[in-house]
């Protein structure tokens, strides 16, 4: 586990920190936060799709008093980038979780903290929670076999101040991950999903000779539509669905009055050669009409990345692995300059494409990629 807390020279874009960040982490921890499903198809094609869409900017437009705020669930950010949840942060710098979420604030980011985070989730909220100029307090949900246990973990979430809760509605089990099964991947000692600590034991069904553990078993607990009525009927916070890639889905959720969804297929980490976040976003957006937000995540790298998604429509994008690769370099200073670089990026597009605002960007701003003078 690197313990540095000093920006490594030469690191000067999100593709830099993960190449410095292969360096530091171990072949455990790099298994677990730069690894995808089966063959990672998806895990490469989520960063390609944002980069194979092609920019037509505006020329001699004013863009002076131009400006990155958005709106979203009431408030109004200083700019659309929030984190991610990821999991057991502190298994890439004993910063963790902690510094993650004050990296995010002083950065006016947004943060969604993991059900499996390695830090209490009051500690996280306590660190953040009385600045004025934070972004977002979100916490995640995984919902457990266990009802009164999810309420618990609910109240816990509410007391603490989050203001909504993201439930992880894509992942029912988890994908094939071979890159850490080739590893063989563990958990280090004194690093746990520490909020679920008091989580009773699952209760075991027998199985019959030739009966599936999968699907006889493990999937009896797994979320349906009725689970997120009875969600919502638990909490006062908005719940968003995270992990919508089907125009229907997003129709559902709209029917049932969430408070956003993220189009998300989960950093390519659970089934692999599903569609980019990139390609199911525009039918996702068409579908609820601005009923909802619609957020987006997978593969963003550049600010011309989130310049493109808020093109396509989406309220605001979630970053995931390059923020982990920015905390194992330099703990929360490692954090807060990713945040910022891609911060300046998407202002630095922004200008270059005439675009003052992101209520307001250009007609046209995307199109087919121009083709070769033959």
């Amino acid at each position: 586990m690197n313990t540095r807390n000093t920006l490594p020279d030469g690191v000067i874009s999100l593709p830099a920190h993960e190449a410095h960040a292969r360096q530091v982490l171990d072949a455990n921890a790099w298994a677990y936060f730069a690894g995808g499903a089966a063959d990672e198809h998806t895990l490469r094609a989520n960063p390609a799709a944002w980069e194979a869409l092609r920019l037509h900017p505006r020329i001699l437009r004013p863009v002076a008093g131009g400006h990155t705020r958005v709106s979203l669930l009431g408030r109004s950010l200083a700019h659309p980038i929030l984190l991610a949840p990821v999991a057991y942060q502190r298994m890439a710098h004993p910063d963790g979780e902690l510094g993650s979420a004050v990296a995010a604030s002083a950065q006016e980011a947004g943060v969604v903290l993991s059900t499996q985070a390695s830090t209490p989730l009051e500690a996280v909220a306590d660190a953040i929670r009385e600045d004025a100029d934070r972004g977002p307090l979100w916490f995640q949900l995984y919902l457990q076999h266990d009802r009164g246990f999810n309420i618990e973990l609910i109240r816990r979430a509410e007391a603490a101040g989050y203001e909504a809760l993201v439930l992880t509605v894509d992942a029912p089990c988890n994908g094939a991950r071979d890159r850490e099964r080739a590893a063989g991947f563990r958990l280090p000692p004194g690093i746990s999903a520490v909020n679920l600590a008091s989580l009773p034991p699952r209760p075991a069904r027998d199985l019959a000779p030739g009966r599936s553990g999968l699907f006889d078993d493990l999937l009896h607990d797994a979320p349906t539509w009725d689970d997120i009525a009875w969600l919502q009927a638990q909490t006062r916070l908005p719940v968003i669905l995270k992990g919508v890639l089907h125009p229907d889905d997003a129709l559902e959720a709209a029917r049932q009055h969430v408070g956003g969804i993220i189009v998300s297929n989960h950093g390519g980490r659970t089934l692999d050669t599903l569609s980019t976040t990139a390609d199911a976003l525009p039918a996702v957006v068409d579908a609820v009409g601005g009923s909802l937000p619609v957020l987006v995540d997978g593969g963003i790298r550049r600010g011309t990345d989130v310049l493109k998604a808020m093109a396509l429509g989406a309220s605001a994008v979630l970053i995931g692995r390059p923020y982990i690769f920015g905390l194992a370099n330099a703990g929360a200073l490692g954090v807060a300059h990713v945040i910022r670089l891609l911060r300046d990026e998407l202002e630095i597009a922004m200008a270059l494409c005439g675009a003052r605002t992101l209520q307001k960007l250009p007609d046209g701003l995307l199109g087919k990629p121009l083709q070769p003078v033959r």
